[in-house]
């Protein structure tokens, strides 16, 4: 990955950030030199893991470049006051019944047509392999769902004030712009050879059901604890289909 990845991906981001910055109430605005900061430091430290630290297992995963991104992400969680760890979802406490039941219902209806749609597309017949598994049961949900549906939509809702209102949630800009950020990061990347690949399918596709379906239950449930889970669960079920 050329270390012009995270630029385009900004790039790309940057007329939903102008329509965000017209459309809602501003609230502090400085946190988004935080956001930059933070965005950065969390991509290049995985890219230059991969690159300079040595793999002396020889593991096939990036094992190093998430532990230093939990580390990051965990280093500012704990830096900042109980109560914002809280807005953060870094809690164990949720939102009511009601609101997490739905959330619930609402992310596995996502996942079945989920499940179904890769069932049918996805190729098959690999082989089984324990550290795919063991990867993706850890490792992607906890470290992205701390930064994107945690840090990152605390950032976003500091900056664009949440002013939509469904079921007793708050919603704004920054659910949208995390939603798509996910999805953007999942789907265009600039190689070490200056090969752009934009893949608009995976984007689309992750910003409409993965990325929506885990940020709804962020929301819905009120900590991190649940869309973790269903992160992973996602992950681990995109292995076993293509084991099938």
């Amino acid at each position: 990955m050329s270390l012009f990845t995270p630029l385009i991906w900004l790039l790309v981001m940057s007329p939903i950030f102008i329509v965000a910055f017209f459309k809602s109430k501003k609230g502090n605005l400085k946190f988004l030199l935080l956001f930059l900061i933070l965005f950065l430091s969390d991509t290049y430290l995985q890219i230059f893991s991969k690159e300079l630290i040595p793999d002396f297992l020889g593991l096939k995963f990036a094992w190093i470049g998430k532990f230093l991104s939990l580390a990051l992400s965990l280093g500012l969680i704990f830096y900042i006051d109980k109560n914002e760890r809280k807005e953060v979802g870094f809690t164990t406490s949720t939102t009511t019944k009601s609101q997490v039941k739905y959330g619930v219902l609402v992310f596995l209806g996502f996942l079945i047509f989920d499940f179904i749609f890769k069932l049918i597309l996805f190729p098959k017949g690999g082989a089984f392999d324990l550290e795919t598994f063991a990867f993706q049961a850890t490792m992607p949900g906890l470290t992205e769902e701390l930064l994107y549906r945690g840090i990152y939509l605390w950032i976003f809702d500091k900056v664009f004030l949440p002013n939509w209102n469904f079921k007793g949630i708050k919603f704004g800009w920054g659910f949208v712009i995390v939603t798509l950020l996910f999805a953007v990061g999942h789907g265009i990347v600039l190689t070490a050879d200056h090969e752009l690949k934009f893949d608009i399918v995976t984007i689309v596709y992750l910003t409409l059901i993965s990325s929506l379906s885990v940020g709804i239950l962020r929301k819905f449930t009120g900590n991190l604890i649940y869309p973790i889970l269903g992160h992973n669960v996602i992950n681990v079920m995109n292995a076993i289909i293509r084991i099938l």
